[in-house]
């Protein structure tokens, strides 16, 4: 084992000396092949140019940007020359720098940080709000690097499987990217989750009154920011404290240097709360329990993200909790963020497992020595009666609609669609070739991006087929009358059946014939208006 050991850490000391010598002449950490030629693709182009100058982690530097996207369905070319008059979507300063944590550190390939600007920042240019790709104006954006992520869709993936569920979802978008002339490979485009209008719409706190109580944004993580640690320890997976380890909350949205003493204050005070009735022994009461602090449903499908892709990063790193003003909602939320290492795309910590709870992981990540767990809160919801008949029947839900394994599978073709089908996918490999070979913290490791993608599927099954065993629901069962397929019989099941009487859209034609009698007709809608009132089959 020692001797392994010692090979391994050589191995890596070798590939260290060998990137620092490779980028010791371009500090932006350019690819393996710096002479991939991109003719055109479907994907939009981004072209940043610093001439030369080193992007850094913590200051900000002024770069130019432009990015061209002829529309969904149409090509674009990266010689504008031969191709006059595409659409630019965007072109001007941004602010740039590196983003991340373990995905700048152990990753060759590197993530940004961009605010687009009015001016250069050395003539005192500012922020400015900008619509990107489509997306929502703002001025707060992120150029994702999927790297360890080789199937490069767990991000979006999971943004895209509970974007019905949630109150806000980042949305992103892939593209390919030069830097001062050098083929960088395929990123996304992302949207942050971050107070903007378009995004969380927080509105700033003030120092009294309702606008002292929002909004907030919070994230569970370590301590390489200011934070506020909690009074409580994680607990074990059978309820024990452990109280050599503890919660941090970062201050996300004010800042923590933004925030007032006020502010200050009140929102660690509304934590405490919230915590104290979590800890207390009456905390499922419905009144004086913790259901008057936090929105449950919120928390119900950010467990049911982290669960159904198995992230050992989970609920411990990057899980941001919000709170608006009181007026509007005064329970906390959640929101999404940071899957890259999820659906089995993980070696330690069992990430590749498919039968078991991460949200019981807390054993396995402290007697692995990690500092950072996961909130006792967890396991105190997950004891709730009330909080695990919703869970079940939001997994019953999700599970009759976009979480259906067809409709998941049908995504995962459509990302790999867009990867593949102009050769963005065989662009990137050439930049940075990586197939074969072991990433951190990859578990299987794929020999091509079928193969990726392949893996990717048959893990999602087997992980579905254990959450199903374990919720309590049987795909193949049939709610009579469900005619969308959403697991429920509303009024859109009639609104399916007259559009295809009316318009002959054949969505739903397999299931329209709700009375069996080999027809689609309007008695078809009677029958579900009578399930709708309550009436027997």
């Amino acid at each position: 084992m020692k001797r392994l050991l010692l090979i391994l850490m050589t191995v890596l000391a070798v590939q260290a000396m060998q990137a620092q010598d490779r980028w010791s002449w371009n500090p932006n950490y350019p690819p393996d092949n710096e002479n991939v030629q991109l003719t055109q693709t479907n994907l939009p182009i981004v072209w940043m140019e610093v001439d030369g100058a080193t992007i850094d982690r913590e200051e900000r530097i002024t770069a130019r940007m432009k990015i061209i996207h002829n529309g969904d369905g149409n090509l674009n070319y990266a010689d504008t020359v031969a191709h006059p008059g595409q659409k630019i979507d965007y072109q001007g300063y941004v602010a740039l720098k590196y983003r991340g944590n373990s995905s700048f550190t152990a990753s060759d390939k590197k993530p940004y940080s961009f605010r687009p600007l009015n001016a250069p920042l050395e003539e005192g240019g500012t922020k400015q709000k900008v619509k990107i790709l489509g997306m929502g104006k703002d001025n707060n954006w992120a150029l994702l690097a999927p790297y360890s992520d080789k199937s490069m869709m767990r991000d979006l993936l999971i943004f895209e499987l509970e974007r019905p569920w949630m109150e806000y979802t980042p949305t992103g978008k892939y593209c390919e990217l030069y830097l001062d002339g050098i083929y960088y490979g395929i990123y996304i485009l992302s949207e942050l989750p971050t107070k903007g209008k378009q995004r969380l719409n927080l509105d700033d706190p003030g120092d009294e009154g309702d606008e002292l109580t929002g909004g907030y944004l919070l994230e569970v993580d370590r301590t390489d920011e200011p934070t506020y640690t909690s009074k409580y320890h994680p607990m074990t997976k059978n309820g024990q404290w452990i109280n050599n380890r503890y919660i941090n909350y970062q201050f996300k949205e004010p800042e923590y240097e933004d925030l007032t003493d006020a502010q200050y204050n009140y929102i660690t005070g509304q934590v405490d709360l919230m915590e104290d009735a979590l800890a207390s022994s009456n905390y499922t009461d419905p009144e004086t329990g913790y259901r008057q602090y936090m929105d449950v449903m919120s928390f119900v499908d950010f467990q049911i993200a982290q669960e159904i892709s198995h992230n050992v990063d989970g609920y411990r790193l990057s899980s941001k909790i919000f709170k608006r003003r009181d007026s509007t909602d005064p329970r906390f939320k959640m929101v999404l963020w940071d899957f890259n290492i999820a659906f089995g795309n993980s070696d330690y910590y069992n990430g590749w497992y498919t039968n078991n709870w991460v949200y019981e992981g807390n054993n396995t990540l402290n007697a692995a020595g990690d500092t950072q767990l996961i909130p006792f809160w967890w396991y105190k919801l997950n004891k709730d009666p009330y909080y695990q008949d919703l869970l079940k029947s939001r997994w019953a839900q999700c599970r009759r609609a976009n979480m259906r394994e067809d409709r998941i599978m049908a995504t995962i073709d459509s990302m790999a669609t867009q990867l593949t089908e102009q050769g963005a996918m065989a662009r990137n490999s050439q930049a940075w070739p990586r197939w074969g070979q072991y990433v951190w913290p990859n578990y299987y490791i794929a020999q091509n991006y079928d193969d990726e993608v392949n893996h990717l599927k048959e893990w999602i099954h087997d992980r579905l087929t254990w959450m199903d065993q374990q919720l309590g629901f049987d795909p193949t069962a049939v709610v009579y009358g469900d005619v969308d397929g959403d697991g429920y019989v509303t009024t859109a099941d009639i609104t399916a059946i007259y559009n295809y009487l009316l318009e002959g859209n054949e969505t739903y034609i397999d299931t329209s014939d709700v009375d069996g009698d080999g027809f689609i007709t309007t008695t078809d809608i009677t029958v579900i208006y009578n399930i709708l009132l309550g009436n027997k089959k």
